[in-house]
Order: C-alpha cells, then structure tokens, then sequence
C-alpha cells in the first residue's frame, strides 16, 4: 500500500467541492468530458448501459457497496486509482490486488436474521454478508505482465486475526468484516497491499453463473451429500456436462471426500477457468447490465463503476494462457496436533510464491528449488491405460535428472492434450518438463496432486509420442 493514499470518503468529497466551484459555464468535469469520449470511440453501449443499471450513479461511486466501513476500515484498502484518465479512461492503469470472498450465511449467523427465516424446520442461506468467508481468493489484475493470478486460502487456514487470536481464516469476516479479512490476508501473505474488496454469497453465485448462461464443465466423479438441517442436496453424475447455477454451486459446495476443503479449491478453480474461457469476452461485457440487476442485492464491493468496467475489459482481452490459479502452501494438521482440523501454512513456500506472482520484495535470498532432482513429480493418467505403458515417459524424466517422480491416482476427466500442471506455482519448471517431452501444455493452477510440485496428467498425445520415447529409453 502507498504510504500516501487517501480513503475514498475524502476522495469523493474533494471531487465534489472540485465539481461545486467549476459553476455552469466552465468546462464540463472530467465524466462528463470523457463520458462523450466513450461516445466518440463507441464504447457507450456498454458505459451508459451499466450506468444506468446502477441507478444512474456517477462513475467514482461505490454503488454495490453495502458495508459501512469506518475511515479505519477504508484505510485498509489502497484507496488510490486503478483506472486512467484522459486516453487511459476506463483503463486499467497499475497492477491491483482484489480480495474476493464467497460467503455462506446462516440465521444463527446474524443478529436480526430476516422473519422469513423463522420457523422453517431447517436453516436456509439468507441474503447477508455477516457469515464466515469459505470462500476466499486474492486475485491480482497486473497491465504489465498481462496476467491475472488467483490465489486461493483455504477456509481452515491457521492464522493470527488481529484482536481475537489464533483462529480459522474464514472467522475473519464474522469478526471484523472485510477490512479485518483484508489485514488477516495481507500478514498471512507477507504483507501484501490489498486494493479492492469482492463479497459475494451463495445466493448470488447461484444467480451469477445462471446469468451467465451456466457453465460446460466435467465433473470429476458421482457426488452425492445431503443435508436436511440446511436443504444441502447435491446430487451429480460425474462427466462432460451443461450445468445450471444451481448444479454448479452444488459442485462449488461439494466437500465432502479424503480431500475436503482442498478438493474444493481444486473444483472451483476448475469452474473458474471454464467460466473465463467460456464467458469473459467483449459479448458478454455488453450483457453486464443485465447480470449486475440480477445479482447486485447479493454482492458488496468497494469498487467503483468505473474501475468495475476496468478490470472486466482487462480481463476479457487477456491471454487464457495468463490465467495463473494458485493455492497456499500448506498441510494438513495431524489428527491431536490443534484443537481443530487446519490447513498449516507454509511460510517459506508462500513467501516464494508472493515473490514469483506478486512482487513482494524477498526478504532473504532463496534458494532454487527449481532443480530436477527436488522436484515432486506426480504422474496422473487419464487415458485408461496399463501403469506400465507410462514406464518411457518415466524413464525419460529419470534420464533428465527428475529422480523423485510417483504415479498418482488417476485423473478422471479424458484428456486429449497432456496437462503439466504447475501445482506450487513453479511455471519455469513445468515449462522445461514440457520441452523435455515435446508435448503437453502448461497450466499454472492447483487442480493436480497436492503432494507434488509438478503433476503430468497425461493425455492422448501421448499415444502419438509413445513410440519415440519408447526407442529413446530402450538401450
């Protein structure tokens, strides 16, 4: 955070005196000027469109925001611009980092729970942002690298929140809200600015990928859970399938396997990456209007319209190959080691990691764990074929100095091209296994085996390239 930031109730007043003492016969202000210029370069279907979504409000507003955060609690977050002015307008002009919570909210979860709520026999979600964060990614926009990264925190994540000890990472909001989840982040990260705060809560996920069109995805197995206290019921055949924003949260919500909250993370960074591939293009941004109406009861964000539009046309322009999904490192805490089941953080492999994907400054210098021979190397198969056919490809990799490499469990969704997945983060690394190899494609995100720093789920390419390998390890 820049040490000279001003929080966005003193911004907002100094605009308005600016724009008070203008009077009428002076130049228009800067929205007015630069709202003719969107005219000019044809971007006024998708300007004024969500404007008037959002009630006609003026560009530097907050108009989805629905906390009252004290000027303690602005402060927090870097309340300078992340949008340009002039050429740059409704531009993304600086790296920032935006913390996106997805809440779960019960009644007992709130003080004065709706009167609806009341009596039901069972607890439903209701509309509120006073729950525990079970879902929580630090997702950083950067213009200069041209990527967007994800990080997900894992609900039962250990960690120190500030005034109330050593608690769960998800217990931040219902103790302090977002300014409290925000600084709980940034020291479990090393001391990383946070810019922008996202909550959204289950009932909105559900109405956002509905009005997204749903979302084509493979699901990795059967799941079956229900939970008549909440009316939890998911009920999900495993395969390639359409699903509605109802199945698609019933996947988001699925927990409930050796993996747990782990498998989670694993999933929704598989329902993220194929919503970005299938959604976030300039068509859809024209359709934002009408997707904000629908959700914008259930999301609470101090972004303002015009850094909004920012950030959805950077993203929608960027790579695919530049969406880089990461997890905290981290472990499972062992059975009597807490008082609770956590998720342990790994403070030398995050700091590692906020170095290489969010340019923290190394306090010490480290040291490369880049090396082929300390790397994990996890093989995952999803062509169906006999372990022993996978013996080339591993030999091959033990030719080049890769000596810690296991077969994992196999990887359910059929793949035509091989995924060498970058599960720590280390895309260098997974880089040089596919030059090796000659084939494949690189994914930075965490969706293969936990326990590996590279995971290769091998595809159908393979089959094309067997022969080779199997000539070039025979002696």
């Amino acid at each position: 955070m820049t040490s000279q930031k001003t929080t966005a109730a003193q911004q907002k007043a100094a605009k308005a005196k600016y724009n008070k003492g203008q009077g009428k016969n002076s130049r228009p202000s800067k929205s007015g000027r630069w709202l003719w210029f969107a005219v000019g370069m044809g971007g006024i279907a998708i300007v004024s469109g969500l404007a008037g979504a959002l009630l006609a409000v003026s560009w530097e507003s907050t108009p989805l925001q629905q906390a009252q955060l004290s000027p303690q609690e602005e402060a927090v977050f870097d309340g300078d611009s992340i949008s340009g002015n002039g050429l740059q307008f409704s531009q993304l002009t600086r790296p920032v980092n935006i913390l996106l919570m997805g809440m779960s909210v019960l009644p007992p979860d709130v003080q004065n729970p709706p009167s609806d709520s009341k009596n039901l026999g069972y607890l439903p979600q209701i509309n509120s942002f006073d729950g525990l964060a079970d879902v929580m990614l630090l997702v950083k926009f950067d213009p200069e690298t041209q990527k967007v990264v994800m990080l997900s925190v894992p609900r039962d994540t250990r960690t120190q929140i500030e005034g109330y000890g050593t608690k769960k990472i998800n217990s931040a909001n219902v103790d302090g809200g977002p300014a409290l989840t925000a600084k709980t982040v940034s020291n479990l990260l090393g001391g990383v600015g946070i810019d922008r705060y996202v909550r959204i809560n289950v009932l909105g996920v559900s109405k956002l990928i509905e009005a997204l069109g749903g979302v084509n995805i493979y699901v990795p197995k059967d799941m079956k859970y229900r939970d008549d206290s909440q009316h939890l019921y998911i009920n999900l055949k495993a395969g390639q399938q359409h699903l509605s924003g109802e199945q698609a949260l019933q996947l988001l919500r699925y927990r409930h396997d050796e993996l747990g909250d782990i498998g989670r993370i694993q999933r929704q960074q598989m329902v993220l990456r194929a919503l970005i591939e299938q959604t976030l293009n300039p068509t859809t941004i024209t359709k934002l209007p009408d997707i904000l109406n629908v959700v914008k009861e259930n999301i609470d964000t101090n972004l303002s319209v015009d850094e909004l539009i920012a950030l959805l046309g950077f993203g929608s322009k960027i790579n695919r190959s530049n969406m880089q999904m990461l997890m905290l490192p981290g472990r499972f805490s062992e059975k009597g080691e807490f008082d609770a089941s956590y998720w342990i953080p790994q403070g030398r492999a995050i700091t590692k990691i906020m170095t290489q994907h969010f340019g923290l400054e190394a306090k010490t210098e480290e040291t490369s764990f880049s090396e082929p021979g300390r790397l994990r190397v996890a093989i995952q198969d999803s062509t169906g074929s006999d372990r022993s056919q996978l013996r080339p490809l591993i030999k091959t990799l033990e030719k080049a100095g890769y000596t810690n490499i296991f077969v994992s469990k196999p990887w359910g969704q059929p793949l035509d091209v091989t995924h060498i997945v970058a599960q720590q983060g280390d895309g260098d690394s997974a880089e040089s296994i596919r030059s090796l190899l000659g084939f494949g494609e690189v994914r930075v995100e965490s969706t293969g085996n936990i326990g590996s720093d590279i995971t290769i789920q091998v595809g159908k390419d393979w089959f094309q390239n067997q022969a080779i390998f199997q000539n070039s390890t025979n002696p």
